[in-house]
């Protein structure tokens, strides 16, 4: 048995997590140069300045091992891999450690810099989830109480009386401002991050019930197959011995009428098949090796054929030849834009085929009245239909998804002038004949 794996959509949102980590690792990289070059500052200012004993040479090694961690950090932030909670759990806690080794040196809960505690909590309130923010807050709390009772004795009376002349009411105002404004700009920077993450995850969801809708949607028209496919086998069986009847071969009008019939049974299993093909796969049994331009060419000739458009304009602008590979997927996807653009505009519809790069693009034109705002927004979602008939708007939901499954897409906008443009785009690596390696003889 193969072991059971994620479906796509839980491993798009894991990446999705992913990404936002690598980007909020980021953060505390360039937060914790700022902690080194503040650190390095703030001893010199104590010891050389305020003329404060304090043991620079075990400071300074603290310092230069939180360095050392940074540089690391900064060599896993270049490796481009996700970073889980779990690992920006363990960064904060070797910040909170090398906060509170300092603080150990320098005289514990008296001095002033303690509450830089409160920025690993906000931090780890913005990055971490659930039992981790809590276990951050315990952390933190466990290593004030031990300062409170172990540490280096700092000579920094809190004398109060003296206001913005007392070191350490001076300490206490820098430690707030520190505070407040890597709060305001990393804070603000991670809430971006997780802003979007939370857009992306919302993307995945919806992608994620749209091809939902589509299984369903595929289910169904297989058991309509089911159903409709012996009618029209009986039909067309009936209609060849019609044909083949001596007693109705004498009249041309009846055998007229007869052929048409064929041919519309005929069209009626096509779309059936269509149909199915577009629910539920990206190429269908019936594939057949082609090129490019003959798909378009015989495209625009069916469609023409059978469809009462007053005028139909196809122009054609691939350039050189290309091998592919056709399904009635492929032409059921064109043909469904095509037939909400004749819906649209029946006296004029237009087909233009071009090369861009190693893209296939088809745009579909009409003159009609153009899409409403709100339908551009809504565009491709199912059931979102001007037409106001119960069921509309799959045509354009299942083309949206064939050409995503293919790794193409379908954007819609109004013409300046009027009307509105559909463009279906398709990677050829998609559609094209794939050479085996074999000899061209057949497989």
């Amino acid at each position: 048995m193969t072991p059971p794996t994620a479906s796509p959509p839980a491993r798009k949102a894991r990446s999705a997590d992913a990404a936002a980590g690598l980007k909020n690792l980021h953060q505390l990289i360039q937060l914790r140069w700022i902690a080194v070059i503040g650190q390095v500052f703030t001893i010199e200012v104590a010891h050389y300045g305020l003329h404060l004993p304090l043991p620079l040479r075990e400071m300074l090694m603290v310092v230069g091992c939180l360095v050392l961690y940074n540089v690391v950090s900064f060599l896993r932030w270049r490796t481009g891999r996700g970073v889980r909670d779990v690992e920006l759990f363990l960064a904060l806690l070797v910040d909170v450690a090398v906060l509170t080794v300092q603080l150990y040196l320098s005289g514990g809960t008296s001095n002033p810099f303690v509450f830089l505690y409160l920025l690993q909590i906000a931090l780890g309130a913005a990055l971490l989830r659930g039992g981790h923010i809590w276990t951050m807050v315990l952390i933190t709390a466990m290593c004030f109480a031990l300062l409170a009772h172990y540490s280096v004795p700092l000579q920094l009376p809190p004398d109060f009386s003296r206001g913005l002349a007392s070191p350490y009411v001076l300490g206490l105002l820098v430690c707030f401002m520190l505070n407040a404004a890597l709060v305001v700009i990393f804070i603000s920077r991670i809430g971006h991050n997780l802003r979007q993450r939370d857009a992306r995850l919302a993307a995945i969801r919806q992608r994620a019930a749209e091809e939902e809708h589509v299984l369903r949607m595929g289910l169904l028209a297989s058991g309509a197959a089911h159903e409709l496919g012996t009618p029209l086998a009986t039909m067309a069986v009936i209609l060849g011995d019609w044909r083949r009847d001596p007693a109705l071969a004498t009249d041309a009008a009846l055998q007229e009428d007869v052929a048409e019939m064929q041919t519309q049974v005929q069209r009626c299993k096509t779309i059936v098949s269509g149909i199915l093909l577009s629910a539920g796969e990206a190429r269908g049994e019936a594939s057949a090796q082609t090129t490019v331009c003959q798909f378009l060419d015989q495209l625009a000739s069916e469609w023409r054929a059978t469809r009462p458009v007053g005028r139909f304009v196809y122009d054609n602008r691939f350039g050189q030849d290309s091998p592919m590979v056709s399904d009635v997927t492929l032409q059921q996807m064109v043909f469904n834009v095509l037939d909400n653009a004749r819906d649209a505009s029946p006296h004029w519809v237009g087909l233009v085929a071009e090369r861009d790069r190693e893209m296939l693009r088809m745009i579909v034109l009409d003159e009609g009245p153009g899409f409403a705002p709100a339908m551009l927004t809504q565009f491709g979602k199912p059931y979102q239909s001007s037409k106001g008939r119960p069921g509309g708007g799959l045509g354009l939901f299942l083309a949206m998804n064939v050409a995503r499954t293919l790794g193409g897409s379908v954007q819609a906008e109004n013409r300046p002038g009027g009307g509105a443009q559909v463009t279906i785009t398709l990677p050829l690596a998609a559609i094209a004949l794939q050479d085996t390696g074999h000899d061209n003889h057949g497989r």
